[in-house]
């Protein structure tokens, strides 16, 4: 049997695809340009998530902002994405794939023309929200793509550079944001953040629309509507309270949101219970297999250690040790080199050692972590970046072996009709993970440093995120033994 993709035919629904089960199959140029866009697609998301936050103090001086309003750029937009990931992929297993992916990239990239051309905070912030309604249209088709497109050897390395971009995008986002700012391109300030993304989202529509073949869930006739709702106040009711409650010290109101949250949560997985048969939102016998479970675990460790550890770090290398803004974006460079480095470990190696390999990542950047634990403990005030780029490097290098590998085996057994559905919900437990560790940042780092730009205090303060960074790879290595030994292919 031959991949649709890899012959370059058509087919008008997912029941009729059959993607191949060799493990040496040659991947065509139609299909290479394929999975170029959709991994663009991902990069876009993954960069705007972070590319705002060195813009911030531009933003704030060129709007008049105050700091509260200000946290709404990023605020707005992690939120909307979070609570419309899951409805984003079951539309793409009702409607097509492609089609909702290129409507997604369309909302994307009109709303960032918009905030590049905003005048003022509030259209701004409107702009930003948009844009994170077109990612959560957009992203979930990325992996759906991908897992009904190629099998074998070349689902596990088309994943594995899944892995690579997820990487790297996290990093380079506050280092794009500070550069395109401080160059000042045509008088522009922060604005090229955002008007970047016009060309590229359009090569994407143009691209996608002629490489990428479509694909449906032959039986996925209608959207529950009822479960829609549902999810999307619970994630609301969830992720809205943990990413503002530092912000407010934590009010009585935001344990009360996180709770309403839970309970409608709760209603939603009976509701989807009772319409298993009948189209559900998600399907839930997702979760019969350890593999999806495990994965999502280990999806939802990751994210909570990115959003705990890269928010400290920028904090800890410029008020810690004293660095500049320019030479801390060299110390997320040098976390991006070593990222890309075990992504491509990952991809070289196409799902030949199944869970071993992020189990292996995750050892690595936990042994990582502990030497540079050492280093900051052991009264280096002046730490340099020569001194700190061996246990840096390998702590990417560890990572990156991770985030690949992870959505191969997570995704390697579901079926293809539940692609989308399984997509939505793989992409919204990593940002559930970033919004808890947002809310640790203010539990571990802030509360230590009462707010103080002491050196000694963040340091000390930094010293204390570690501990929790290590125990989530830990958790993160622990659930990884539900993933399966091996890579098997997956073509029902």
């Amino acid at each position: 049997m031959h991949s649709p993709a890899l012959d370059n035919e058509p087919h008008p629904a997912e029941s009729s695809a059959h993607p191949t089960s060799g493990r040496s199959s040659k991947i065509t140029r139609a299909a290479t340009i394929a999975l170029v866009v959709v991994l663009v697609a991902e990069l876009m998301d993954i960069l705007d998530q972070s590319v705002v936050l060195t813009a911030l103090p531009a933003i704030q001086a060129s709007t008049g902002a105050g700091p509260a309003a200000v946290q709404w750029l990023t605020a707005g937009y992690s939120l909307t994405v979070a609570l419309g990931l899951i409805t984003g992929g079951r539309l793409g297993d009702i409607y097509g794939r492609r089609k909702v992916l290129l409507i997604g990239t369309a909302v994307f990239t009109l709303a960032s023309l918009l905030c590049g051309l905003a005048t003022g905070l509030e259209v701004l912030i409107a702009a930003r929200v948009l844009q994170g309604v077109g990612v959560a249209v957009m992203i979930p088709q990325v992996l759906a793509t991908m897992h009904v497109t190629f099998d074998g050897e070349n689902r596990s390395r088309a994943f594995g550079l899944y892995g690579a971009v997820l990487s790297m995008g996290s990093v380079l986002g506050p280092v794009l944001g500070g550069l395109l700012t401080e160059a000042d391109l045509f008088g522009l300030s922060w604005r090229p953040i955002f008007l970047i993304n016009v060309p590229v989202g359009l090569a994407v529509i143009i691209l996608g629309r002629r490489f990428i073949i479509e694909s449906t869930a032959a039986k996925a006739d209608r959207l529950d509507l009822t479960g829609m709702l549902l999810s999307a106040m619970a994630m609301v009711l969830i992720v809205f309270p943990l990413t503002e409650g530092h912000t407010h010290h934590w009010p009585l109101w935001c344990f009360a949101m996180l709770a309403c949250g839970l309970l409608v949560l709760g209603v939603f997985l009976r509701q989807q219970q009772r319409r298993k048969e009948d189209a559900p939102l998600v399907v839930l016998s997702l979760f019969k297999d350890k593999a999806f479970a495990g994965g999502l675990s280990a999806q939802l460790m990751l994210g909570l250690l990115c959003g705990l550890f890269f928010m400290t770090w920028t904090l800890y290398l410029q008020r810690g040790l004293g660095m500049s803004p320019v030479l801390a974006a060299s110390a997320f460079m040098l976390l991006a080199v070593g990222e890309l480095a075990g992504a491509m470990v990952a991809t070289k190696t196409a799902g030949r050692f199944g869970r071993r390999l992020p189990q292996a990542g995750a050892v690595i950047a936990l042994a990582s972590m502990a030497v540079y634990g050492l280093q900051i403990s052991s009264g280096q005030a002046d730490l340099t970046l020569l001194v700190m780029t061996v246990p840096v490097m390998l702590l990417g290098f560890g990572l990156g072996m991770v985030g690949g590998p992870i959505a191969d085996l997570t995704l390697a057994k579901v079926p293809h009709a539940s692609a989308g559905s399984a997509s939505g919900l793989f992409n919204t437990a990593m940002h559930l993970g970033i919004a808890f560790g947002t809310a640790l940042t203010a539990l571990v780092f802030f509360a230590a440093t009462g707010g103080s730009a002491a050196s000694v205090v963040n340091r000390d303060a930094f010293t204390g995120v570690l501990w929790w960074v290590g125990g989530a790879l830990a958790v993160m290595w622990a659930v990884m033994f539900f993933l399966p030994e091996e890579t098997n292919s997956q073509a029902d």
